[in-house]
């Protein structure tokens, strides 16, 4: 009996305004960044792991001097849980994420001969590292297109009626059948720096919005007839 395929809720925009839509992100950050420190595939991995309900900011002020001590798996083991504890402990949930920490860098050297794998489904492996964290990880250390669903991304793909789902991989199917292939590399970053600084969780800024003449989300505070893209300086 043939499994019936889910059906998932259908983008609002269209192609050809999805395509002005990513041009404008494009313009407005050519070469979008992540946020978080790092040297490695190891400590990116280390540092997305860390980042679950807490701010990049945060972490990038922990791992400033536990990556100084421990950039590879076996410096990690070494380090030991309770000295990783210690470097982590500004974090929230810090105990269970130290845990996690010292297991995922033990078993990259004992399965992996301490190599972060390349391969979303076996890094999911990992202790403390879930899809999200995968994605992230095989995007910015291996460049393959993917879209990590972060609260700020599972956020915008409602209120913009971009990605209308309830779960974070219903959000990720819809933005990676939508976004046209030639900006989906960058599309994750772009949306969660959109999120960040722009379209907020308690008040958006429509009035600073380069889409805010195509974006069609109910809870839009204005009518601008014409976005008009930051300028270098005046990116974040």
């Amino acid at each position: 009996m043939a499994v019936r395929k889910k059906r998932l809720p259908r983008c609002k925009y269209s192609q050809e305004e999805m395509v002005e839509i990513f041009s404008r992100f494009r313009q407005q950050r050519p070469e979008p960044k992540g946020e978080l420190n790092h040297s490695n595939p190891f400590t990116l991995v280390v540092a997305v792991a860390l980042s679950a309900q807490a701010t990049d900011v945060g972490v990038n002020k922990a791992t400033l001097k536990l990556f100084k001590v421990a950039d590879t798996p076996e410096k990690m083991v070494a380090l030991g849980e309770d000295k990783i504890r210690d470097y982590i402990k500004t974090i929230g949930l810090y105990r269970n994420k130290a845990k996690n920490v010292f297991a995922l860098s033990r078993m990259l050297i004992e399965d992996f001969d301490s190599i972060v794998p390349q391969d979303r489904d076996t890094l999911t492996k990992l202790p403390g590292v879930g899809r999200k964290t995968a994605n992230v990880v095989v995007s910015m250390a291996f460049g393959q297109p993917t879209i990590a669903v972060d609260t700020h991304i599972l956020r915008i793909g409602n209120r913009i009626g971009m990605a209308p789902a309830k779960t974070p991989d219903d959000v990720e199917a819809i933005l990676e059948k939508n976004i046209p292939e030639e900006f989906l590399y960058h599309a994750h970053h772009w949306l969660i720096l959109h999120g960040r600084y722009t379209c907020k969780a308690r008040k958006p800024e429509c009035e600073a919005c380069i889409i805010a003449d195509i974006c069609k989300s109910k809870e839009k505070s204005c009518d601008i007839p014409m976005a008009v893209v930051l300028l270098p300086e005046q990116q974040f």
